[in-house]
């Protein structure tokens, strides 16, 4: 045997064992021998470094200095879930499901593990790539680190031409999460509060090295490829061949009781896990289901987080302070008894508004009772009226604001008070600044929201546009501000002049235009002028943009400071034209509603939406009087066929659509 065969041979005996070590718990060898046998093979490759392999078993150990983490685009969204919390919340969502699958419907059920979303690319069996879930369209590269953990394979076990994404939680198992802490106790460091936020803090770590000594371990839950499943219960149940760790426990059943079932088993015996769980997540399990299905802004319609009960405590609540949004909206902040809930220590807790106060009652000196909602935001549930002091007074809400001292105002209809002093409330400027300059918005690398607060309390800016103005001499000298960090900061500002249209948009912080508001009127308009000299008929013909959103818009465009604003980012050749690429190619399809429904030959579902939308024309997911055509393929459901004829919708193929849009066939 050669030095090429004997290194080719280690590797792929140590990639053998650590899949029989880690992921079928059935090693075959003692761990001394597995570690002479790493030894050897570190040997052999750095006595031939020509032979070097990114992806060998040797890479695990780490060493890699990471100074910064790049940004990577996924191949496609990782979406959040929707969430749901009884099992009549669950029926209402199989109601919608049926509405648009006609056909019997089988859901999956697995257990939702509490870490951090990764997603892993592999290019003809080998990890190409690893990449944190970030904003769900793009997350930072963390490749090096995520390399160390043992239960991600570095190379398949099966043959696999091609590149395809694998999703998974990375998670600290509690043992490991605890013999950790053990560790720094003994060493007189600060234990860690939660096996969650230590793993994410993990990944980021800039030393690969000292991540491969984090007992993290990455549970996979989707590989949506259907060249490599069919489905997900066939992912689930044959992904181990291919070298990937997948959790047992999971259930694939027709009927929601009998789903439920797991459900509650699993919300009574998560403390007996070796890892830490927030839920359970229910999926449809056939692929091409899936894709009728489709996704909302936000969330896949196919897919359902149920989350189990947060933990509640109990302590004092001491005082009520508040905070000021960007929007000028007034929160109650309730300032606690510092309590550990689920893993850390709890001080603060939203009080939403004046009405929640009220009709619970809250009184500063309360006993009150906290939980984690979703388990993430602490907020108050109970009050314990029998541990109320007799002097105790009713709580009254402030009618001035606590920054600026105008008078608080309350819209009919809402359940906050605002402050209306838009220019000349310093919480509200700094929040629109940093709304601006967030990671959906311009993005600006090297400009975080503390720096921002620096920046206005230092009255070097009043407003984004003012950023552009800035000059190196006159931030290098602030606190924290280094000379490279100054830098860095006018680098990010010039590069966000980059930054497309529809980003622009919703980072200008207008109320109730959100990221896809923000995308649909860049669409349609095309610029920034066309959006303010609109009037209200004209914004809310746009498909979403209803009452409460146009008139918005109208009262952002009549104020002259916001018009100043804006002429001076276009000064600075701010992106306010949609990109010519993102421009309608003709307005062919506009006022007409489309509903897809099949499997086609030609075109993904998602490439015939790109084709209508790109015409001016509008998707929707079930059919009415409102519906235009009925874009069919094979293994339509018969309902909507039905239904489609009973009201006398068009019935047309993809090659109708294609003829349609070309004009070759007028069918209006």
């Amino acid at each position: 045997m050669n030095i090429s065969e004997k290194i080719f041979s280690l590797r792929k005996k140590l990639h053998d064992h650590n899949y029989r070590y880690y992921v079928l718990d059935d090693p075959l060898i003692s761990d001394y021998d597995f570690d002479m046998m790493l030894k050897e093979l570190e040997k052999l490759e750095k006595e031939n470094p020509e032979h070097f392999d990114i992806n060998s078993p040797t890479q695990r150990v780490g060493g890699d200095i990471t100074k910064s983490f790049n940004t990577s685009v996924h191949g496609t969204p990782m979406y959040s879930l929707d969430n749901s919390y009884s099992l009549e919340d669950l029926k209402e969502w199989e109601k919608r499901i049926k509405k648009i699958i006609d056909s019997p419907v089988e859901y999956t059920c697995e257990l939702k593990f509490d870490g951090v979303s990764i997603n892993l690319t592999y290019k003809d069996g080998e990890l190409l790539r690893a990449v944190t879930r970030g904003d769900g369209v793009k997350g930072d590269d963390v490749t090096s680190n995520v390399k160390t953990i043992p239960t991600v394979p570095l190379k398949l076990r099966e043959n696999i031409t091609g590149e395809f994404e694998a999703r998974g939680e990375i998670v600290m198992p509690l043992d490991g999460f605890n013999q950790l802490n053990k560790k720094r106790l003994e060493n007189g460091e600060e234990p860690f509060k939660n096996p969650r936020n230590t793993a994410s803090g993990s990944l980021k770590l800039q030393d690969s090295k000292e991540v491969s000594e984090r007992p993290l371990e990455c549970l996979l839950y989707s590989v949506e490829d259907p060249k490599l499943f069919n489905n997900h219960i066939q992912f689930l149940e044959n992904a181990k061949s291919f070298g990937f760790n997948i959790y047992d426990n999971y259930k694939c059943s027709s009927s929601l009781d009998e789903i439920f079932e797991f459900i509650e088993y699993w919300e009574k015996n998560r403390l007996n896990l070796p890892f830490e769980i927030d839920g359970v997540v229910l999926k449809v399990n056939d692929f091409y289901q899936r894709e009728a299905l489709g996704f909302t802004s936000k969330f896949p319609r196919w897919a359902m987080a149920y989350k189990f009960k947060p933990e509640n405590t109990g302590t004092r609540l001491n005082s009520i302070s508040f905070q000021v949004g960007r929007t000028g909206s007034i929160t109650p902040v309730a300032n606690l008894e510092p309590v550990n809930l689920a893993g850390t220590i709890v001080k603060r807790a939203s009080l939403h508004n004046a009405d929640f106060i009220e009709t619970m009652d809250i009184r500063i000196g309360d006993y009150v009772y906290v939980e984690k909602g979703g388990d993430i935001i602490p907020k108050i549930t109970n009050v314990d009226i029998s541990k109320r002091s007799l002097d105790s007074e009713k709580f009254e809400f402030p009618e001035y604001c606590p920054e600026c001292g105008s008078k608080l105002h309350r819209f009919e209809g809402e359940a906050n008070h605002y402050c209306l002093n838009y220019n000349g409330c310093k919480p509200q400027i700094i929040g629109r600044i940093q709304h601006y300059i967030s990671r959906k918005a311009l993005d600006i690398e090297g400009l975080g929201q503390e720096t921002v607060a620096l920046l206005v309390n230092a009255n070097l800016i009043k407003n984004y546009s003012d950023l552009y103005e800035l000059k190196f001499d006159q931030i290098v000298g602030l606190e924290r501000m280094a000379e490279k960090s100054a830098n860095n900061l006018i680098t990010g500002i010039l590069d966000s002049k980059n930054i497309p249209f529809e980003r622009v948009l919703y980072g200008l912080g207008i109320r109730y235009v959100g990221e896809t508001v923000a995308k649909k009127l860049a669409k349609h308009f095309e610029n920034i002028d066309n959006i303010l000299n609109s009037d209200f008929d004209e914004l809310i013909s746009v498909d979403e943009i209803g009452e409460k959103i146009a008139n918005s818009i109208i009262e952002f465009s009549q104020n002259s400071e916001n018009v100043e604003i804006i002429n001076s980012l276009k000064s600075h050749n701010i992106q306010f034209e949609i990109d010519d690429s993102n421009k309608n190619v003709s307005s062919i399809l506009v006022r007409k509603s489309f509903v897809i429904s099949g499997v086609f030959a030609n075109f993904s579902r998602d490439e015939l939406k790109k084709l209508i939308e790109s015409n001016g024309g509008k998707i929707s997911s079930s059919i009415s009087s409102k519906t235009t055509y009925l874009v069919a393929g094979s293994n339509m459901g018969p309902s909507k066929k039905e239904k489609a004829e009973k009201l006398n919708i068009k019935i047309i193929s993809e090659t109708e659509l294609s003829n349609l849009i070309s004009g070759q066939n007028l069918l209006f």
